[in-house]
Parts: C-alpha cells; sequence; structure tokens
C-alpha cells in the first residue's frame, strides 16, 4: 500500500471511528411512562450489550428517563454525541438537528414519512439540510439503526457480542434484523451492520469504503434497493480489485419489485441488466434471497478462495443415497462437477473392503454402519483415497443426523469431522471442506444440531442445513474465484 492509499484508509477509518465505536450516546424519543417505547427498549439494549460510554436521554422537560440524566436538547448534553438515535414524529425532526450546532458526529433516525411517501419528499430534504446545518452525517430516515459489537451498539435484541468479519450494509432495517439473527443461527459473526433507510445523506457508498478498509472486516455484504449514485459504486467496487469478497441482495430487480422498493424505502430500482453487469465486471456475487445471502456470506467468512483452480470438481460424502443423486443433479445446474471417480480411486476406495451398501463411485453413499467404523475415523482412510488420487476442489459431508443422534456413540460425529480435517491438512489448499447437517425438525435432533454446528464452525468449517444450501455457496465462491483467476492472468 502506498503512502496516499495508507493516508486514505486512515481517513476514512477515523471518519467513520464514531459510528462504529461511539463513546457517547443520545437517545430522542424516551418516555418516562412508556417503558416499551422503541428508545427505551434501545437504552436498555445498549446497557445490557455492555456499552460502556455515556447515554444522554434528551426530553423536553424530564430529569431524567429509566435512571440517566436527561437533556433538553442534543446541544446541552456535557460531552458531544457520537451517534444520536432518533425516534419522534417526523417534522420535529429538522429543528431538533439544527439545534445540535455542531456537538452531534452521526444521527440516525428511526421515523418513517419522509421520502418514501410523496407527501414526504420535501421533508425529507428539508431533513438533509438541516443536518447539514447542524454539522452532522445522517442515517435513514427510515432505518433501524446499527449493530456494532465492537462498539457494544444493537439495535436488536438477539445478537452476538463477539466481533467477527462480515460487515453488512442494508437498505432495510427488518431485513437486517433478519440477517443478524439467521446469520448468528447459522454462525456468522459480524464487523458491523448499518441500516441506512432512505438514504437521504449517508448511503451504501460510503459506508462500503469503510468496510474496504476497515482491517477487521474480511466480506461484505449489501441489500441494496437503489444505489443514487450507481457510477460510484462501480467504481469503489472496481477500485477495490476485488480484494474482498462482495455479496449483494438486489431489492426490486422485476417491474413489480421496482414498485414494492419505491414505497419501501423512495427508492428507484434501476435496470436489473446493470446489476448483472456489475457482478460481472467487479467480481461480487448477486444472490436473489436471503437464504443464498447468508450462505454466501458464511462460506466467505470461513474459506479462502482459490483462484488457481477454481471450485468444480465436487465429491459429496455422507449417508442418504436418494439425497445424492438429487443433490448431483442440483450441483450439475449450478455448473459444479459430480462425476464418477476414475478408476484408481475406485480401486482405492474397493480395498478398504467397506461394508456392503457402500457406493465408492462419486457420490459417496455410506450407511451408518460404515460411518461408525472405528468410531467414525474409518472417514480418514476414504478420504485420503478420495483426496490422493480424486483430487477434489471441494468435499461436501453430508450427514443425516437422525440416523447418528442416538443410535451411535456421541464422539462417531465429531471423529468424522477430525477426520476430515486432517485429511485436508494433509492436502493443503486442494479442496474447500463444506459439512451438510441433515435434520427433520425434531427438537432434541436439532439442540444436537446447533451443538454440533457451533463447534464445527469454531473449527472454520461452513455448516448448512441442506446440500442445495452448500451447493449455492459453492457456486457462489466459484464465480468469485473465477472471477480472481480472469483478473490475475489479465494483470501478469
Amino acid at each position: 500500500m502506498t503512502r496516499d492509499e495508507k493516508r486514505v484508509t486512515s481517513n476514512v477509518i477515523d471518519r467513520f471511528r464514531p459510528l462504529f465505536e461511539p463513546k457517547t450516546v443520545a437517545v430522542v424519543g424516551a418516555s418516562t411512562t412508556k417503558g416499551a417505547a422503541l428508545p427505551n427498549l434501545f437504552m436498555r439494549r445498549l446497557r445490557e450489550f455492555g456499552f460502556e460510554g455515556a447515554i444522554y436521554p434528551i426530553h423536553r422537560s424530564a430529569p431524567e428517563i429509566d435512571g440517566l440524566a436527561a437533556y433538553r436538547s442534543l446541544a446541552e448534553t456535557p460531552q458531544p454525541v457520537d451517534y444520536a438515535y432518533i425516534a419522534i414524529a417526523a417534522a420535529q425532526v429538522p429543528p431538533l438537528l439544527r439545534e445540535a450546532r455542531g456537538r452531534v458526529r452521526y444521527a440516525q433516525v428511526i421515523s418513517s414519512g419522509f421520502g418514501e411517501v410523496d407527501e414526504g419528499k420535501a421533508l425529507q430534504e428539508e431533513l438533509a439540510a438541516a443536518a447539514r446545518a447542524g454539522g452532522m452525517r445522517l442515517l435513514g430516515p427510515n432505518c433501524l439503526g446499527i449493530y456494532t459489537p465492537r462498539g457494544r451498539v444493537t439495535f436488536t435484541e438477539i445478537g452476538p457480542g463477539e466481533a467477527g468479519g462480515v460487515g453488512i450494509i442494508s437498505q432495510s432495517g427488518g431485513l437486517g434484523t433478519d440477517i443478524i439473527r439467521r446469520g448468528y443461527a447459522r454462525g456468522i459473526r459480524f464487523s458491523g451492520l448499518i441500516t441506512v433507510g432512505n438514504c437521504a445523506d449517508l448511503g451504501p457508498n460510503e459506508l462500503l469504503e469503510f468496510y474496504f478498509a476497515d482491517q477487521q472486516t474480511k466480506v461484505i455484504g449489501l441489500y441494496i434497493e437503489t444505489a443514487k449514485d450507481g457510477r460510484r459504486l462501480f467504481e469503489i467496487l472496481r477500485d477495490a480489485r476485488a480484494a474482498k469478497s462482495v455479496v449483494i441482495l438486489k431489492g426490486g430487480r422485476t417491474q413489480q419489485g421496482k414498485m414494492a422498493a419505491a414505497s419501501h424505502t423512495g427508492s428507484i430500482a434501476g435496470d436489473d441488466r446493470a446489476w448483472v453487469a456489475l457482478s460481472r465486471q467487479t467480481g461480487c456475487v448477486l444472490v436473489e434471497t436471503l437464504d443464498e445471502f447468508i450462505d454466501a456470506l458464511l462460506i466467505f467468512q470461513t474459506l479462502t478462495p482459490q483462484p488457481q483452480h477454481p471450485t468444480r470438481r465436487t465429491v459429496l460424502f455422507g449417508n442418504g443415497g436418494g439425497a445424492s443423486v438429487l443433490a448431483t443433479d442440483f450441483f450439475a445446474r449450478l455448473g459444479l462437477d459430480v462425476v464418477p471417480f476414475e478408476q484408481p480411486t475406485i480401486e482405492r476406495l474397493a480395498a478398504l473392503k467397506l461394508p456392503p451398501g457402500t457406493s465408492i463411485t462419486n457420490p459417496v453413499d455410506a450407511p451408518v454402519g460404515t460411518l461408525q467404523q472405528e468410531d467414525g475415523r474409518v472417514a480418514e482412510k476414504i478420504l485420503e483415497a478420495i483426496y490422493g488420487s480424486g483430487k477434489p476442489e471441494a468435499l461436501v459431508m453430508h450427514l443425516n443426523l437422525s440416523a447418528f443422534v442416538g443410535r451411535t456413540k456421541d464422539e462417531v460425529l465429531d471423529n468424522l469431522v477430525q477426520a476430515a480435517l486432517r485429511v485436508q491438512s494433509h492436502y493443503p489448499g486442494q479442496a474447500h471442506f463444506v459439512l451438510v447437517l441433515r435434520s427433520d425438525g425434531d427438537p432434541p435432533l436439532e439442540e444436537r444440531k446447533r451443538e454440533f454446528r457451533g463447534r464445527a464452525v469454531a473449527l472454520g468449517i461452513p455448516v448448512y442445513d441442506e446440500i442445495t444450501n452448500a451447493g449455492c455457496a459453492l457456486a457462489a465462491l466459484h464465480w468469485h474465484e473465477r472471477f480472481l483467476a480472469t483478473r490475475q492472468k489479465r494483470d501478469s
């Protein structure tokens, strides 16, 4: 990195530090009588999440709220405010911001009634002007807030306290909540999630620049309905040269979706062909559903792209013959090859003399009776043969938990995974290892699955609920690897 690039990166980090690591937080709209009001809940969540800075409730008449000293305006707090959470009637917000007199760095407006409705467009322009006059940057309006584990600030009650490497920008607050909760359940850990709502001031572009500069962030995810400066978005992604994986969930890709986006955040969604072109030219991954979004983020969080041999040759290994056949078809449609092994690999597997009912082509279907041999350690011999001569670029181990839990020793599942990791270490960089834990939804089984998923993710293994989820994630990884390979060839 050149000296100029280091200076630019440092400036971006310094500019956004008060948002991601605030020392002082003001809360506007807290009630002295309605403890369940959103601002009151937000203050409680701050304290429960371990925020150690100062919290300043703003109220025109109350001396204190929830045991905290209250202040009449943003201009009267003991210290300048890094982050202000504002939930009052839309018409009251612009005067409040103008009164701040340069003492607020970032203001987030949860209130709606602005640019997402025709009658609020002029009020949104007034809001943006008031923020400029008050000397602050504005998030929203019409957005739920921020979730930043490093800063101990959260707008949702469920979220991991430990910071991770996935940075999110969401134009929807509700979807932001889903991303945190579902992502957490699947093993994702976040460097931050910022909701931007109507983007009257701050939008995806500047936050994207921050995540690219931020050392903690390894993967970036965007839920976006519009980019007000699409050209700038393209330039940021192009200039980053795919240094970090970017996953985009685009809302409003159809005509009906565009109309929904316009009523949601006042967005003009743009031509879908432009987003497809952006993906092709910058290497970002364009997905279509929330599940695909989370699945792709998980695989980029845990696995390192291998552009020297983009993922294509895939081995399926587990219990469940019909599931493997369906998965083979699905993977083929994604451009992933699940093809029978060549003779040397088949001979090596045959030499193991595995029990009857074990298929040793590809997919490798092994009944539980096979997988529990040597308490699961037999998997090491099977995988050693596959890696040694089959040379896969990805291996998906899929386990139907209902066939294991309560029927085999508890350590069998752990031994299967540990065997796979040992073989992985013998062939570094050859193949991506992905785990699928299938369940029938039985509550005790789901609890066992959650426990086992947590241990696997801690070992750096992406875990999926179905083989199809793993396939979509591997296809996203393949797309990004191919882009990196093409770029490296072009630059050499």
